[in-house]
């Protein structure tokens, strides 16, 4: 987790405040006034202890019993997601761990599926009536899980919360939890490459929790955050090729004759029932073998049909037939781009397919197209676009031809009009002599 400064906390939700001050073990931090509870957070991660007054203060509150009444009781003037609860006995608020006071991190790991307590403690009227133990020491709050720092793959979830997967992309047993907070603070995606230290999981939660993001994909997680925009990230021509490595026919002719590195700009163009689909998903099932790579699938104006049959290689990120506008077509598309881009820009190798750029409007098609690049001394973003003829700006081009493909030739590939821009960066000067030959060759015997 980074380091927030007073402005920041001062500027926070209480909730968020609740959730920072749980990932730092703050204990009691529930029944600080909110100066209080901001003191403690800048204190403990400065590594100094919290200020006396506000442990005082704490202390005596724990040892005074609250009134019995419901957290609606709150200052009316504040917003609803800053009004204190009102103090309650210690071992009546560790009691509750389910109830609705419960901070955030605790109400994400139950609908990620943490089990509840095995036993419900009495209502606040019962608490009242019998005496209450001194409150446990900080220790029980924040138990080490025995590993100093945990890294595997980001996974979001729909609440906003996710899971580091340790084993990715299967879920397991040992997959750490992460707060709402962390991911809004250190703005992290699916498919983020991060670590951190993990805490031991508290009563009721199923899973140990990040208590910090240390790096993001290799990178300290302070630099991320203060990244430059992604337009403004130089960028080179490519020139580390993707090695498929496929037995496939087609495949492997795409590999040898129209090559593509990381950061490339490909079009897979031909005319209709040439073939374009079928190969990019050819392409994507070689391009699964490469776990370096973080691959994301768009579908975008294809037939209904083609949707299923994309479950097997990899399941789109999302996906829309033909038959809707090419306004939501530009919308289904665009996400999905931005978040290639963001990863693209933190140091990841990211590949994007999308099938296809005909439905789209000729600028949305061009942006699309253009979002790839190779980033120098960083990341990279690969795009792989079927579309009918290409679209212009491309560095590899990967023409089908109809005929061809008719008559079950394979590869149904157009030599003559299929080319890569600089293919020596990719293949060396002999390998791109050869390429040039074969197309030569071609041409005679048309």
């Amino acid at each position: 987790m980074s380091v927030l400064d007073r402005t920041a906390l001062d500027d926070s939700p209480l909730a968020d405040l609740h959730a920072i001050a749980s990932e730092l073990s703050i204990d009691g931090y529930r029944r600080l006034r909110r100066a209080d509870l901001i003191d403690s957070i800048v204190a403990h991660q400065g590594g100094e202890v919290a200020p006396k007054a506000a442990d005082a203060d704490a202390d005596a509150d724990a040892d005074k019993p609250a009134p019995a009444k419901s957290s609606t009781a709150a200052d009316p003037s504040a917003p609803e997601d800053e009004q204190e609860e009102p103090a309650a006995p210690a071992r009546r608020r560790r009691g509750r761990r389910g109830g609705r006071g419960r901070a955030e991190p605790r109400e994400d790991a139950e609908s990620a599926g943490a089990e509840p307590d095995a036993g419900e403690a009495p209502d606040a009227g019962e608490a009242l009536t019998s005496p209450e133990p001194a409150p446990a020491p900080a220790a029980e709050e924040a138990e080490p899980t025995g590993a100093a720092t945990v890294e595997g793959v980001v996974e979001l979830l729909a609440n906003g919360s996710g899971f580091l997967r340790v084993q990715p992309p299967d879920p397991s047993d040992d997959d750490v939890y992460i707060s709402a907070a962390q991911v809004k603070r250190c703005e992290l995606l699916t498919g983020d490459r991060i670590s951190g230290p993990p805490r031991a999981p508290r009563r009721s939660e199923r899973f140990p929790s990040l208590v910090r993001v240390d790096t993001i994909n290799g990178r300290p997680a302070g630099e991320v955050a203060e990244g430059s925009r992604f337009d403004d990230l130089p960028a080179a021509f490519p020139e580390e090729r993707i090695k498929l490595g496929s037995e496939d026919p087609t495949v492997k002719a795409i590999e040898w004759l129209t090559p593509f590195g990381k950061g490339s700009r490909v079009t897979i163009s031909g005319a209709a029932r040439a073939g374009k689909s079928e190969a990019l998903r050819r392409l994507a099932t070689a391009l699964g073998e490469h776990s370096e790579l973080q691959l994301l699938v768009v579908l975008a104006g294809v037939r209904p049909e083609e949707i299923g049959d994309w479950q097997a290689p990899l399941e789109p990120a999302t996906a829309v037939s033909f038959a809707v506008s090419p306004d939501v077509q530009v919308h289904v598309v665009e996400p999905v781009v931005d978040t290639a881009r963001r990863l693209a820009a933190r140091g990841g190798d990211v590949v994007l397919l999308i099938d296809t750029l005909d439905g789209l409007p000729p600028l949305a098609a061009r942006k699309a197209l253009a979002a790839a690049r190779n980033i120098v001394a960083g990341g990279s973003l690969t795009v792989i676009a079927t579309a009918s003829a290409p679209v212009g700006g491309e560095t590899t081009v990967i023409a089908l031809d109809a005929g061809l493909a008719s008559m079950g030739r394979f590869p149904a590939i157009d030599l003559l009009a299929s080319g890569t821009v600089r293919p020596e960066r990719l293949v060396g000067e002999a390998a791109a002599e050869a390429i040039a030959r074969a197309r030569i060759e071609a041409a005679e015997q048309d």
